[in-house]
């Protein structure tokens, strides 16, 4: 590499580029998710598990995520961004094609894990490189929650463009002179119309690989060596987590995102099961799950679009997570309050309730981000994203075992109202100021 292209590659993108690379980014990680998630259950059951090996295969991805979430953060803010999310890409093409040609269980679970480690890798690293960027080209005071925002809808967006096509692409497969059958007898079986959308996927992270290594250019960094990783991931660690005890705003913020968490498993558990009694069959239930979901997503993305308006319009940041989350708080009332009526007004209070839930979380998330980058800099960002994700899952798989065991009824739905409401009233009561950082926030360590 020439002097000149050594410094072009430590020259921080300005602004707009850096939001728009971000925004790219995060559509390309989630469309692959967006893409397996339509045909996952039903893929694997094709594949002749039982939904008892299905849940051991999910709890495989979860307790990885899980285990490996902090490390991996701690691994971004040492060795770089760029190389974390790349290696995540990897991952998950890996995982996705285990998955997608896999007729086993043991190598179904083995591709479950290795999401789960792409989706760890992949918590903060791309966040935590906008953040450092903009930061370096404009200084700790420039708007961070604009692209947040935008990062958000795209993810979002992605995620329904997915669950899309992941639901049309095996029902296209078996029309006409069905082309699914051929690909069967071509495959020996070893491809079916159900694991076209995941072998899709494949490709797009291919796609992701090359893009993070081309456009999410990074200052050069020292050569990592093992030494210094296997010291510096656990103090990075420690430190995320010390600033979440001691830090009032980061330790709301944390606590919000375990109550989202329990309301978005509530959700998740509680609503195929609603569909199908509206429906009458259990398969004509998940058609329509799969299109409150892909609306659920789009609810999400315009939610994150209009985060920025909200904040204005609430007057700061922290007013405008009170009132976004008070309207998601509001939807899982009204989805709780409609479960034992019937009638189109019940029908159209519950519909409108299932969006609001989204909507509302989707505009709390780039305000609660904006606030915790303005707390943190560059040395523990990816740690601190990767914290408050962890909280999310570990608090969302435990609200959402609680909710699994109640009696059916309007019981579940208000459980995940209450907590999502205590999580709202964290924030009726605001920090006197949201300091930004002293100085401008390193990009390399």
């Amino acid at each position: 590499m020439t002097p000149a292209s050594r410094a072009a590659e430590a020259a921080p993108p300005d602004e707009r580029t850096a939001r728009r690379r971000f925004v790219t980014v995060s559509f390309l990680f989630w469309l692959p998710a967006g893409l397996a998630l339509a045909s996952m259950v039903l893929l694997l059951t094709e594949r002749g598990l039982s939904l008892a090996v299905v849940a051991a295969v999910f709890a495989a991805h979860s307790l990885t995520a899980a285990a490996l979430e902090l490390p991996t953060g701690g691994l971004s803010d040492v060795i770089g961004r760029r190389a974390v999310l790349a290696c995540a890409g990897v991952l998950n093409a890996c995982a996705l094609t285990l998955i997608g040609l896999g007729t086993t269980p043991w190598v179904l679970a083995l591709g479950a894990a290795l999401m789960g480690a792409g989706r760890a890798l992949s918590s903060g690293p791309a966040e935590a490189w906008y953040v450092d960027t903009v930061h370096a080209h404009a200084g700790p005071g420039a708007d961070l929650r604009t692209g947040l925002a935008r990062g958000g809808a795209a993810s979002s967006g992605a995620l329904a463009l997915g669950v899309l096509l992941g639901g049309v692409l095996p029902w296209l497969l078996g029309l006409g002179p069905d082309p699914g059958a051929r690909v069967r007898a071509f495959t020996s079986d070893l491809v079916v119309p159900l694991s076209v959308p995941v072998l899709l996927g494949v490709a797009v992270e291919i796609a992701f690989v090359l893009y993070v290594l081309t456009a999410l250019t990074e200052p050069p960094r020292p050569a990592a060596t093992l030494r210094g990783v296997l010291r510096g991931v656990p103090g990075a660690v420690a430190a995320g987590l010390r600033l979440g005890a001691k830090d009032m705003l980061i330790r709301r913020i944390l606590l919000t995102a375990g109550a989202a968490g329990t309301a978005l498993a509530a959700l998740e558990l509680l609503t195929p099961g609603r569909a199908a009694a509206l429906t009458g069959t259990a398969e004509s239930g998940a058609v329509l799950f799969a299109g409150l979901a892909a609306a659920g997503f789009v609810c999400s993305a315009l939610g994150s679009q209009l985060a920025p308006l909200v904040a204005r319009l609430a007057g700061g940041g922290e007013r405008a997570v009170l009132a976004a989350l008070a309207a998601s708080t509001a939807g899982l009332l009204a989805l709780g309050a409609t479960v034992s009526a019937t009638g189109v007004p019940a029908l159209t209070v519950a519909l409108a309730g299932y969006g609001l839930v989204y909507l509302g979380l989707g505009a709390a998330g780039p305000s609660e981000n904006d606030l915790l980058h303005r707390r943190v800099d560059a040395s523990g960002r990816a740690t601190a994203l990767s914290v408050q994700s962890l909280a999310m899952q570990l608090v969302g798989a435990a609200g959402g075992v609680v909710v699994g065991v109640l009696p059916a009824g309007p019981l579940p739905w208000l459980l995940g109202a209450a907590v999502l409401l205590a999580g709202t009233l964290l924030w009726a009561r605001r920090d006197a100021v949201v300091a930004p950082q002293a100085g401008p926030a390193p990009v390399a360590e």
